[in-house]
């Protein structure tokens, strides 16, 4: 229901129908209310209404829940920029850029904090720094590894001249005007700074790289602030670097050898499906191929291999901030394997961490499974024949001391341990009733004759029951049945008792009343219409009028004589006595 909601949800921010998205939301929410996502959607809806303060609340939530999901720290720095909070932001925006350092969308957001932080500084004047604080950038622990990763200022480091002029701001920052002149310092700051400082680009490059944002699962961030209205040229693509011409090809091959293990995969060979996705991860360091692994051993009865090689995937996933539905499976996979060695507990434990990675169906329904599974064994290594024996002499003894509740306590723990001997229901249905819970005793004696149908004790208990809470018609057809099954004659007396103490209470419950009386009472009850328009019925009382001696040929058979019975307590036939 959670994941439904959150769809109407987002098709509702869509739409820009914030007030559904965010009841939608809510609702989601109290239904999963560990749901990372639920929260950080919420926020993006609160951030577009410019409700900054329950944006950020939201946000804080998301991160509190997930403090290593990215999208969640982006959430509350669109927030805390909306409330103008700028080293909130900063702070925000660089925790998410730890956890995801090559997402474009927090790259940019990112910079464009930075670059508000630096006009707000300029417009103070940054008194005592005639540079306007442009040096400080030049103490940048990482400012080395920023320009060799950038291919407009990588070649600048093998310049002695230029990194001599470099040595001295970062002694001086002061120093910084005065070497502005040369245009290579202006190539650092445009990188630095992550702006475009108007002047030409290096040969066969671009002023700006470019990036697509990637798909979110959930809803997209809104601009925290207005757009400026200029409009900037689309920057052209920037040349692909050594590394990620590396990384491509590292990912080609091992993507190639991990379709040859899918073809082994389906063919159900998986010692050779195996071989390749290992050589698939020695190319490319990507989880998915340690989760192929772990679902071929899976197959192949490798059930504790298939548990170490996802809980490697799980420690390199994270390692390599692999995505979270790829982890979700590797812990899901994991579940399925210990519930294969039967360790249940295990098992729930960890579909309930692929739940909170990423919740699916699937998962979800393994996990319910296993719970129940779980239950069932427990319940079942609770089953002692020698124990409920005890129980039961226990129960025995409270119940001739007149101590009622530690009857009960004491045939419920026989039931427990030998949940299929009706004694332990029939007994406690005995101790219920001198406790005046008529109802309970009722279920009871149904219970224990669901495991034993011929247990008459049951059916008079249930009689007994039924008398004290004045269902008198149910009362007499509880004792029909202990009369049928009464083939012995051993429980005659006993019954035919308890039959005649529900026939008189019955008849002095409608004592004193009318012929007009009963008539609407009898209209009433639904039981005995359905006695007198039964067709049988019809032609056993019309014969009666005139051979009232039928009437007793008839009461041979047990079901026409209880129908006959409650005919007669109900007043419909009037008898001599």
């Amino acid at each position: 229901m959670a994941d439904a909601l959150k769809a109407e949800g987002n098709k509702a921010f869509s739409a820009k129908d914030y007030a559904t998205a965010i009841d939608k939301f809510t609702q989601a929410i109290a239904i999963e209310p560990q749901n990372h996502v639920l929260y950080s959607n919420r926020s993006a809806v609160h951030a577009a209404l410019s409700d900054y303060q329950q944006a950020l609340d939201d946000a804080n939530k998301a991160t509190e829940i997930k403090p290593d999901w990215a999208k969640g720290w982006s959430r509350k720095g669109a927030a805390a920029r909306g409330q103008g909070d700028l080293l909130a932001a900063h702070d925000a925006y660089e925790e998410a850029l730890k956890l995801e350092p090559s997402n474009e969308q927090f790259k940019s957001s990112f910079n464009a904090v930075k670059r508000a932080i630096n006009a707000e500084a300029q417009a103070d004047g940054f008194e005592g720094d005639p540079t306007a604080g442009l040096g400080g950038m030049f103490n940048d622990p990482q400012l080395i590894q920023k320009l060799a990763s950038n291919p407009k200022t990588s070649a600048l480091l093998a310049d002695a001249d230029f990194m001599a002029k470099l040595q001295r701001v970062k002694e001086n920052p002061n120093s910084v005007g005065e070497e502005l002149r040369d245009p290579r310092f202006l190539q650092v700051m445009s990188v630095l700074l992550g702006i475009d400082m108007q002047f030409g680009a290096p040969p066969g490059g671009a002023d700006a790289p470019s990036g697509a944002t990637e798909v979110e699962e959930d809803v997209p961030m809104p601009d925290a602030r207005p757009k400026p209205a200029e409009t900037k040229k689309e920057p052209e693509p920037e040349p692909e670097d050594e590394e990620a011409a590396t990384k491509k090809k590292a990912q080609e091959a091992g993507d190639a050898e991990k379709k040859i293990g899918n073809d082994f995969y389906k063919k159900k060979q998986f010692s050779e499906a195996i071989e390749h996705y290992q050589k698939a991860w020695e190319l490319n360091k990507d989880a998915t191929y340690l989760n192929n692994i772990g679902a071929a051993k899976f197959e192949s009865g490798d059930y504790k291999g298939a548990i170490e090689t996802c809980e490697e995937a799980v420690q390199e996933g994270r390692e390599h901030r692999a995505d979270f539905k790829t982890i979700a499976k590797s812990f899901a996979r994991i579940g399925s394997a210990y519930e294969k060695l039967e360790d249940l507990a295990q098992a729930i434990e960890y579909y309930n961490r692929s739940l909170m990675e990423h919740r699916t169906a699937d998962v979800l329904n393994k996990l319910r499974a296993a719970e129940k599974a779980k239950a069932k064994a427990e319940k079942d290594a609770y089953v002692s024949p020698e124990e409920a024996e005890k129980a039961r002499e226990l129960g025995q003894k409270k119940f001739q001391e007149a101590d009622w509740p530690a009857a009960v306590d004491a045939f419920t723990e026989m039931t427990k341990r030998a949940p299929e001997d009706p004694r332990g229901f029939s007994n406690r249905a005995a101790a219920l009733i001198k406790l005046m819970a008529f109802p309970q005793a009722v279920q009871d004696c149904d219970e224990a004759t669901k495991r034993d149908p011929s247990f008459i004790r049951a059916y008079i208990r249930k009689g007994q029951a039924l008398l004290a809470m004045k269902e008198y018609n149910q009362a007499l057809d509880a004792i029909t049945q202990a009369s049928e099954h009464d083939t012995t004659g051993k429980n005659t007396r006993e019954i035919e008792q308890q039959q005649q103490k529900i026939l008189e209470a019955q008849f002095s419950a409608r004592a004193g009343e009318t012929e007009a009386e009963t008539s609407e009472r009898i209209q009433n009850d639904p039981e005995i219409m359905s006695i007198l328009q039964d067709p049988v019925m019809q032609s056993i009382l019309q014969q009666a009028k005139s051979d009232p001696a039928a009437l007793q040929e008839h009461m041979q058979n047990a079901q026409i004589r209880n129908k006959i019975q409650k005919l007669v307590a109900a007043g419909v036939i009037r008898m001599g006595r």
